[in-house]
């Protein structure tokens, strides 16, 4: 997946393609897939980076939604259930069962839970994972041994799926690159292009080099999550906004927290959400909150309020209550809820996706989660045929294997996110040794991965590499800081940039990351916390 060369396809294109997406997140990256899949000519640019926001936020879960199910959603969980098993066959390399214990504080708990999680089981049928069951105080404690012992009677156990959301991304990206699609990263919609009233593309800036060009398409899909009225607007000035913006944070704490390999899920907290805590990469990361916002942003940033909810729910469950300095990484992120009326209240809004088709033209998908981004895929790319009047052709994309899919056994724990990718990374790093260096000592990352970034994956900051192709921002802020500069030294050699751009990385990625440090809440600002 080379960057320039998709550039020059985009640029070069004298044809109209069949279909112009633009975002890059879960919804965009899905609908790439899914129409390259079926043999239209596609084109996707990002104003940023692959899955820069709401889609790299996430709990880290493929699930089928056990608050769905308590609101009586049933054809969400049905459907979310039904693409998790769908998303573990192919993504193996990204998607592993993982045990959820919800534990019991009172009597009624053990057999409500259990009976509702046993629901939960049917409703998978054959691609369930493993059944649950009820837990004795015993078995709670072995799988939990961190779990808060006081009061405790026993648990319920589960099972449901874990990945890594920006990895997954990026993967999707070359995923529709191999199938032909021409997918590009800081390249921005700048406006749309409208023949007779119907729109026919959009012009579009290469922010690398601050070029203008236009793109032609038989149609366009407004994939860009929380800036989706934004894009409607350049269509229809006066349309009332389609979507809600909530905003969910989680705070990331070392493995000592949570040290086996199960996660916790206390099914309500004081603002009716699930909330969890959950072992990811050697760390815990627990969350989430549902915050109303009045605006949306690409760099959203936790509230004192919502760090203190976290913060405090954490205490209560966890038998080692930590403190504001165990925080590794707090991180927050804003989800695309369909409006439902003059409704406030983001929590109860539908988490079901929404297709809207503008009188001109312009398609607009938004609301849904990662779970379901293949059911929202096909349901976008076959509208989107409709509009284009292309042949409408059935998606392969239901056992389509995602770029890196393998179930070989991958050595290297940093590696095993690349899937089939890791051996060639090790090649890499075997040909110039030095590359297998760490990048810092309390990161889990080598510096041939950065390499590979550059090369193949797309990578063009700092910030690329240590939030999104590595977890290095979510796993420990401060380290990823203090690993930038090495970072900046590798992209420049790759990308051939010089002195000046390495240290203009390095400052903008630390003013990025001290949103990410956690500090006190009461001496911290709401829309940038300090170092």
């Amino acid at each position: 997946m080379q960057r320039a060369r998709s550039l020059d396809r985009l640029r070069s294109a004298t044809e109209p393609f069949d279909l112009l997406i633009i975002g890059g997140g879960a919804t965009g990256l899905g609908a790439a897939v899914d129409a390259a899949a079926r043999g239209h000519r596609v084109a996707l640019v990002e104003q940023s980076d692959f899955a820069k926001g709401t889609s790299s936020r996430s709990t880290k879960l493929v699930h089928g939604g056990v608050r769905y199910l308590r609101q009586g959603n049933i054809s969400l969980v049905l459907e979310a259930l039904r693409e998790r098993g769908r998303l573990a066959h192919n993504a193996p390399h990204l998607v592993r069962d993982l045990t959820f214990v919800i534990p019991n504080y009172s009597w009624w708990e053990g057999p409500f839970y259990g009976v509702g999680m046993k629901v939960y089981d049917q409703l998978a049928g054959r691609l369930g994972l493993n059944p649950s069951r009820q837990l004795s105080r015993e078995e709670t404690v072995a799988l939990i041994p961190t779990v808060e012992t006081n009061r405790l009677v026993g648990g319920v156990v589960y099972h449901d799926g874990q990945f890594d959301d920006a990895r997954l991304a990026v993967d999707l990206a070359q995923t529709a690159d191999t199938l032909g699609a021409v997918v590009l990263n800081y390249c921005a919609a700048a406006g749309l292009i409208k023949e007779a009233g119907t729109v026919a593309g959009a012009q579009v800036r290469d922010l690398e080099t601050g070029a203008e060009f236009a793109v032609r398409a038989r149609a366009v899909i407004n994939a860009t999550g929380v800036f989706v009225d934004t894009i409607r607007r350049w269509d229809a000035p006066g349309v009332p906004d389609l979507v809600a913006v909530s905003q969910g944070i989680h705070l990331v704490l070392p493995k000592e927290f949570l040290p086996g390999e199960a996660a916790i899920m206390v099914p309500r907290t004081a603002d009716g959400r699930v909330l969890f805590a959950v072992p990811w990469h050697d760390r815990v990361v627990v969350g989430t909150t549902d915050t109303p916002r009045p605006a949306h942003t690409l760099e959203p940033r936790a509230l004192p309020e919502e760090r203190e909810f976290v913060m405090e729910h954490a205490r209560r469950y966890l038998a080692k209550d930590p403190g504001d300095g165990d925080v590794l990484s707090v991180f927050a992120g804003l989800r695309p809820l369909v409006r439902s009326g003059a409704a406030t209240d983001t929590a109860a809004l539908s988490r079901d996706h929404t297709i809207v088709v503008a009188e001109s033209g312009l398609i607009t998908s938004t609301g849904g989660k990662w779970t379901t981004y293949h059911e929202m895929a096909e349901d976008v790319v076959d509208h989107a045929e409709m509009v284009a009047g292309v042949d409408n052709r059935r998606s392969p994309t239901e056992t389509l294997p995602i770029h890196g899919w393998t179930h070989e056994p991958i050595g290297p724990k940093n590696l095993r996110p690349y899937g089939a990718d890791a051996g060639a990374i090790v090649s890499l790093m075997q040909a110039e040794p030095a590359l297998a260096a760490p990048l810092h000592p309390r990161l889990p990352y080598q510096q041939g991965e950065v390499v590979w970034h550059a090369r193949h994956e797309m990578a063009r900051t700092v910030e690329d590499v240590l939030a999104r192709r590595t977890r290095a921002l979510l796993l420990d802020a401060r380290a990823s800081v203090e690993t930038a500069p090495a970072v900046a030294q590798l992209l420049a050699r790759e990308l051939h940039r010089d002195r000046a751009w390495e240290e203009a990385q390095v400052l903008s990625y630390a003013a990025l990351a001290r949103g990410y440090v956690y500090t006190d809440p009461a001496s911290t600002d709401r829309s940038a916390p300090a170092v």
